[in-house]
């Protein structure tokens, strides 16, 4: 990058991950005095917050490295600009999640609900919906896997629309789609597992349309 190209890089970033530091920080400093100590810690960019604090740090430390650049060292890399982009690579994952967390129901909520919330989250992912009573939606940036038919013993690789938290029966449903083909789609009980998660067949009708309904009604 030549000098303009790393300032103009340097405030593109700031911009972007500025406005996602302001959000989270206002969205902490809104709901610490009326949620506990546990049900902040457990929201993932109350954590991880510090780490766009010491990215901003970083920017403000390579602009001021580039406006010192003299004229021999204009054909050279910039080594702050290389500090910014190794930092973003290193906690990639991390800036992922605060990125979602912005754009998540839990940001700025302080209602005192009974859902899994943030201890549920999966990289990747934010609430779309809530009713803060009974029902959230959750949606993935990427989130596939393999299941076989049982009827054709056929596998075939399916991407999680979403998922569907019902809190007054303590349950969760994921919708699924046929990556190679969207005609096949899939609703299932959701068993989220340490090592690998587990299905399961929904056999009530009512139940099964009242989990498209609520999905629906989060697009």
């Amino acid at each position: 990058m030549d000098n303009d190209k790393d300032i103009d890089f340097i405030n593109q970033e700031r911009r972007y991950w500025g406005k996602i530091y302001t959000d989270v920080a206002y969205a902490i400093s809104e709901i610490s005095p009326f949620v506990s100590e546990r049900d902040l810690n457990i929201r993932k960019y109350f954590t991880k917050a510090s780490l766009l604090q010491e990215y901003t740090k970083l920017l403000d430390s390579a602009e001021a490295d580039c406006k010192k650049k003299s004229l021999f060292s204009m054909f050279k890399s910039n080594p702050s600009i290389t500090l910014l982009q190794d930092f973003k690579a290193k906690n990639r994952d991390n800036f992922k999640q605060l990125e979602k967390c912005s754009n998540c129901e839990c940001l700025n909520c302080t209602f005192d609900c009974n859902f899994k919330k943030c201890s549920s989250c999966r990289s990747g992912s934010l609430l779309c919906f809530c009713d803060k009573e009974r029902v959230n939606v959750r949606k993935f940036d990427n989130f596939t896997l393999d299941l076989t038919n049982n009827d054709t013993g056929r596998a075939s690789k399916y991407k999680a629309l979403g998922v569907v938290e019902d809190c007054t029966l303590d349950k969760l449903y994921i919708l699924l789609e046929n990556i190679t083909n969207s005609s096949d789609k899939l609703v299932l009980y959701y068993y989220p597992g340490i090592k690998e998660d587990s299905y399961g067949e929904i056999t009530d009708g009512d139940e099964f349309d009242f989990v498209i309904e609520t999905y629906q009604s989060a697009e």
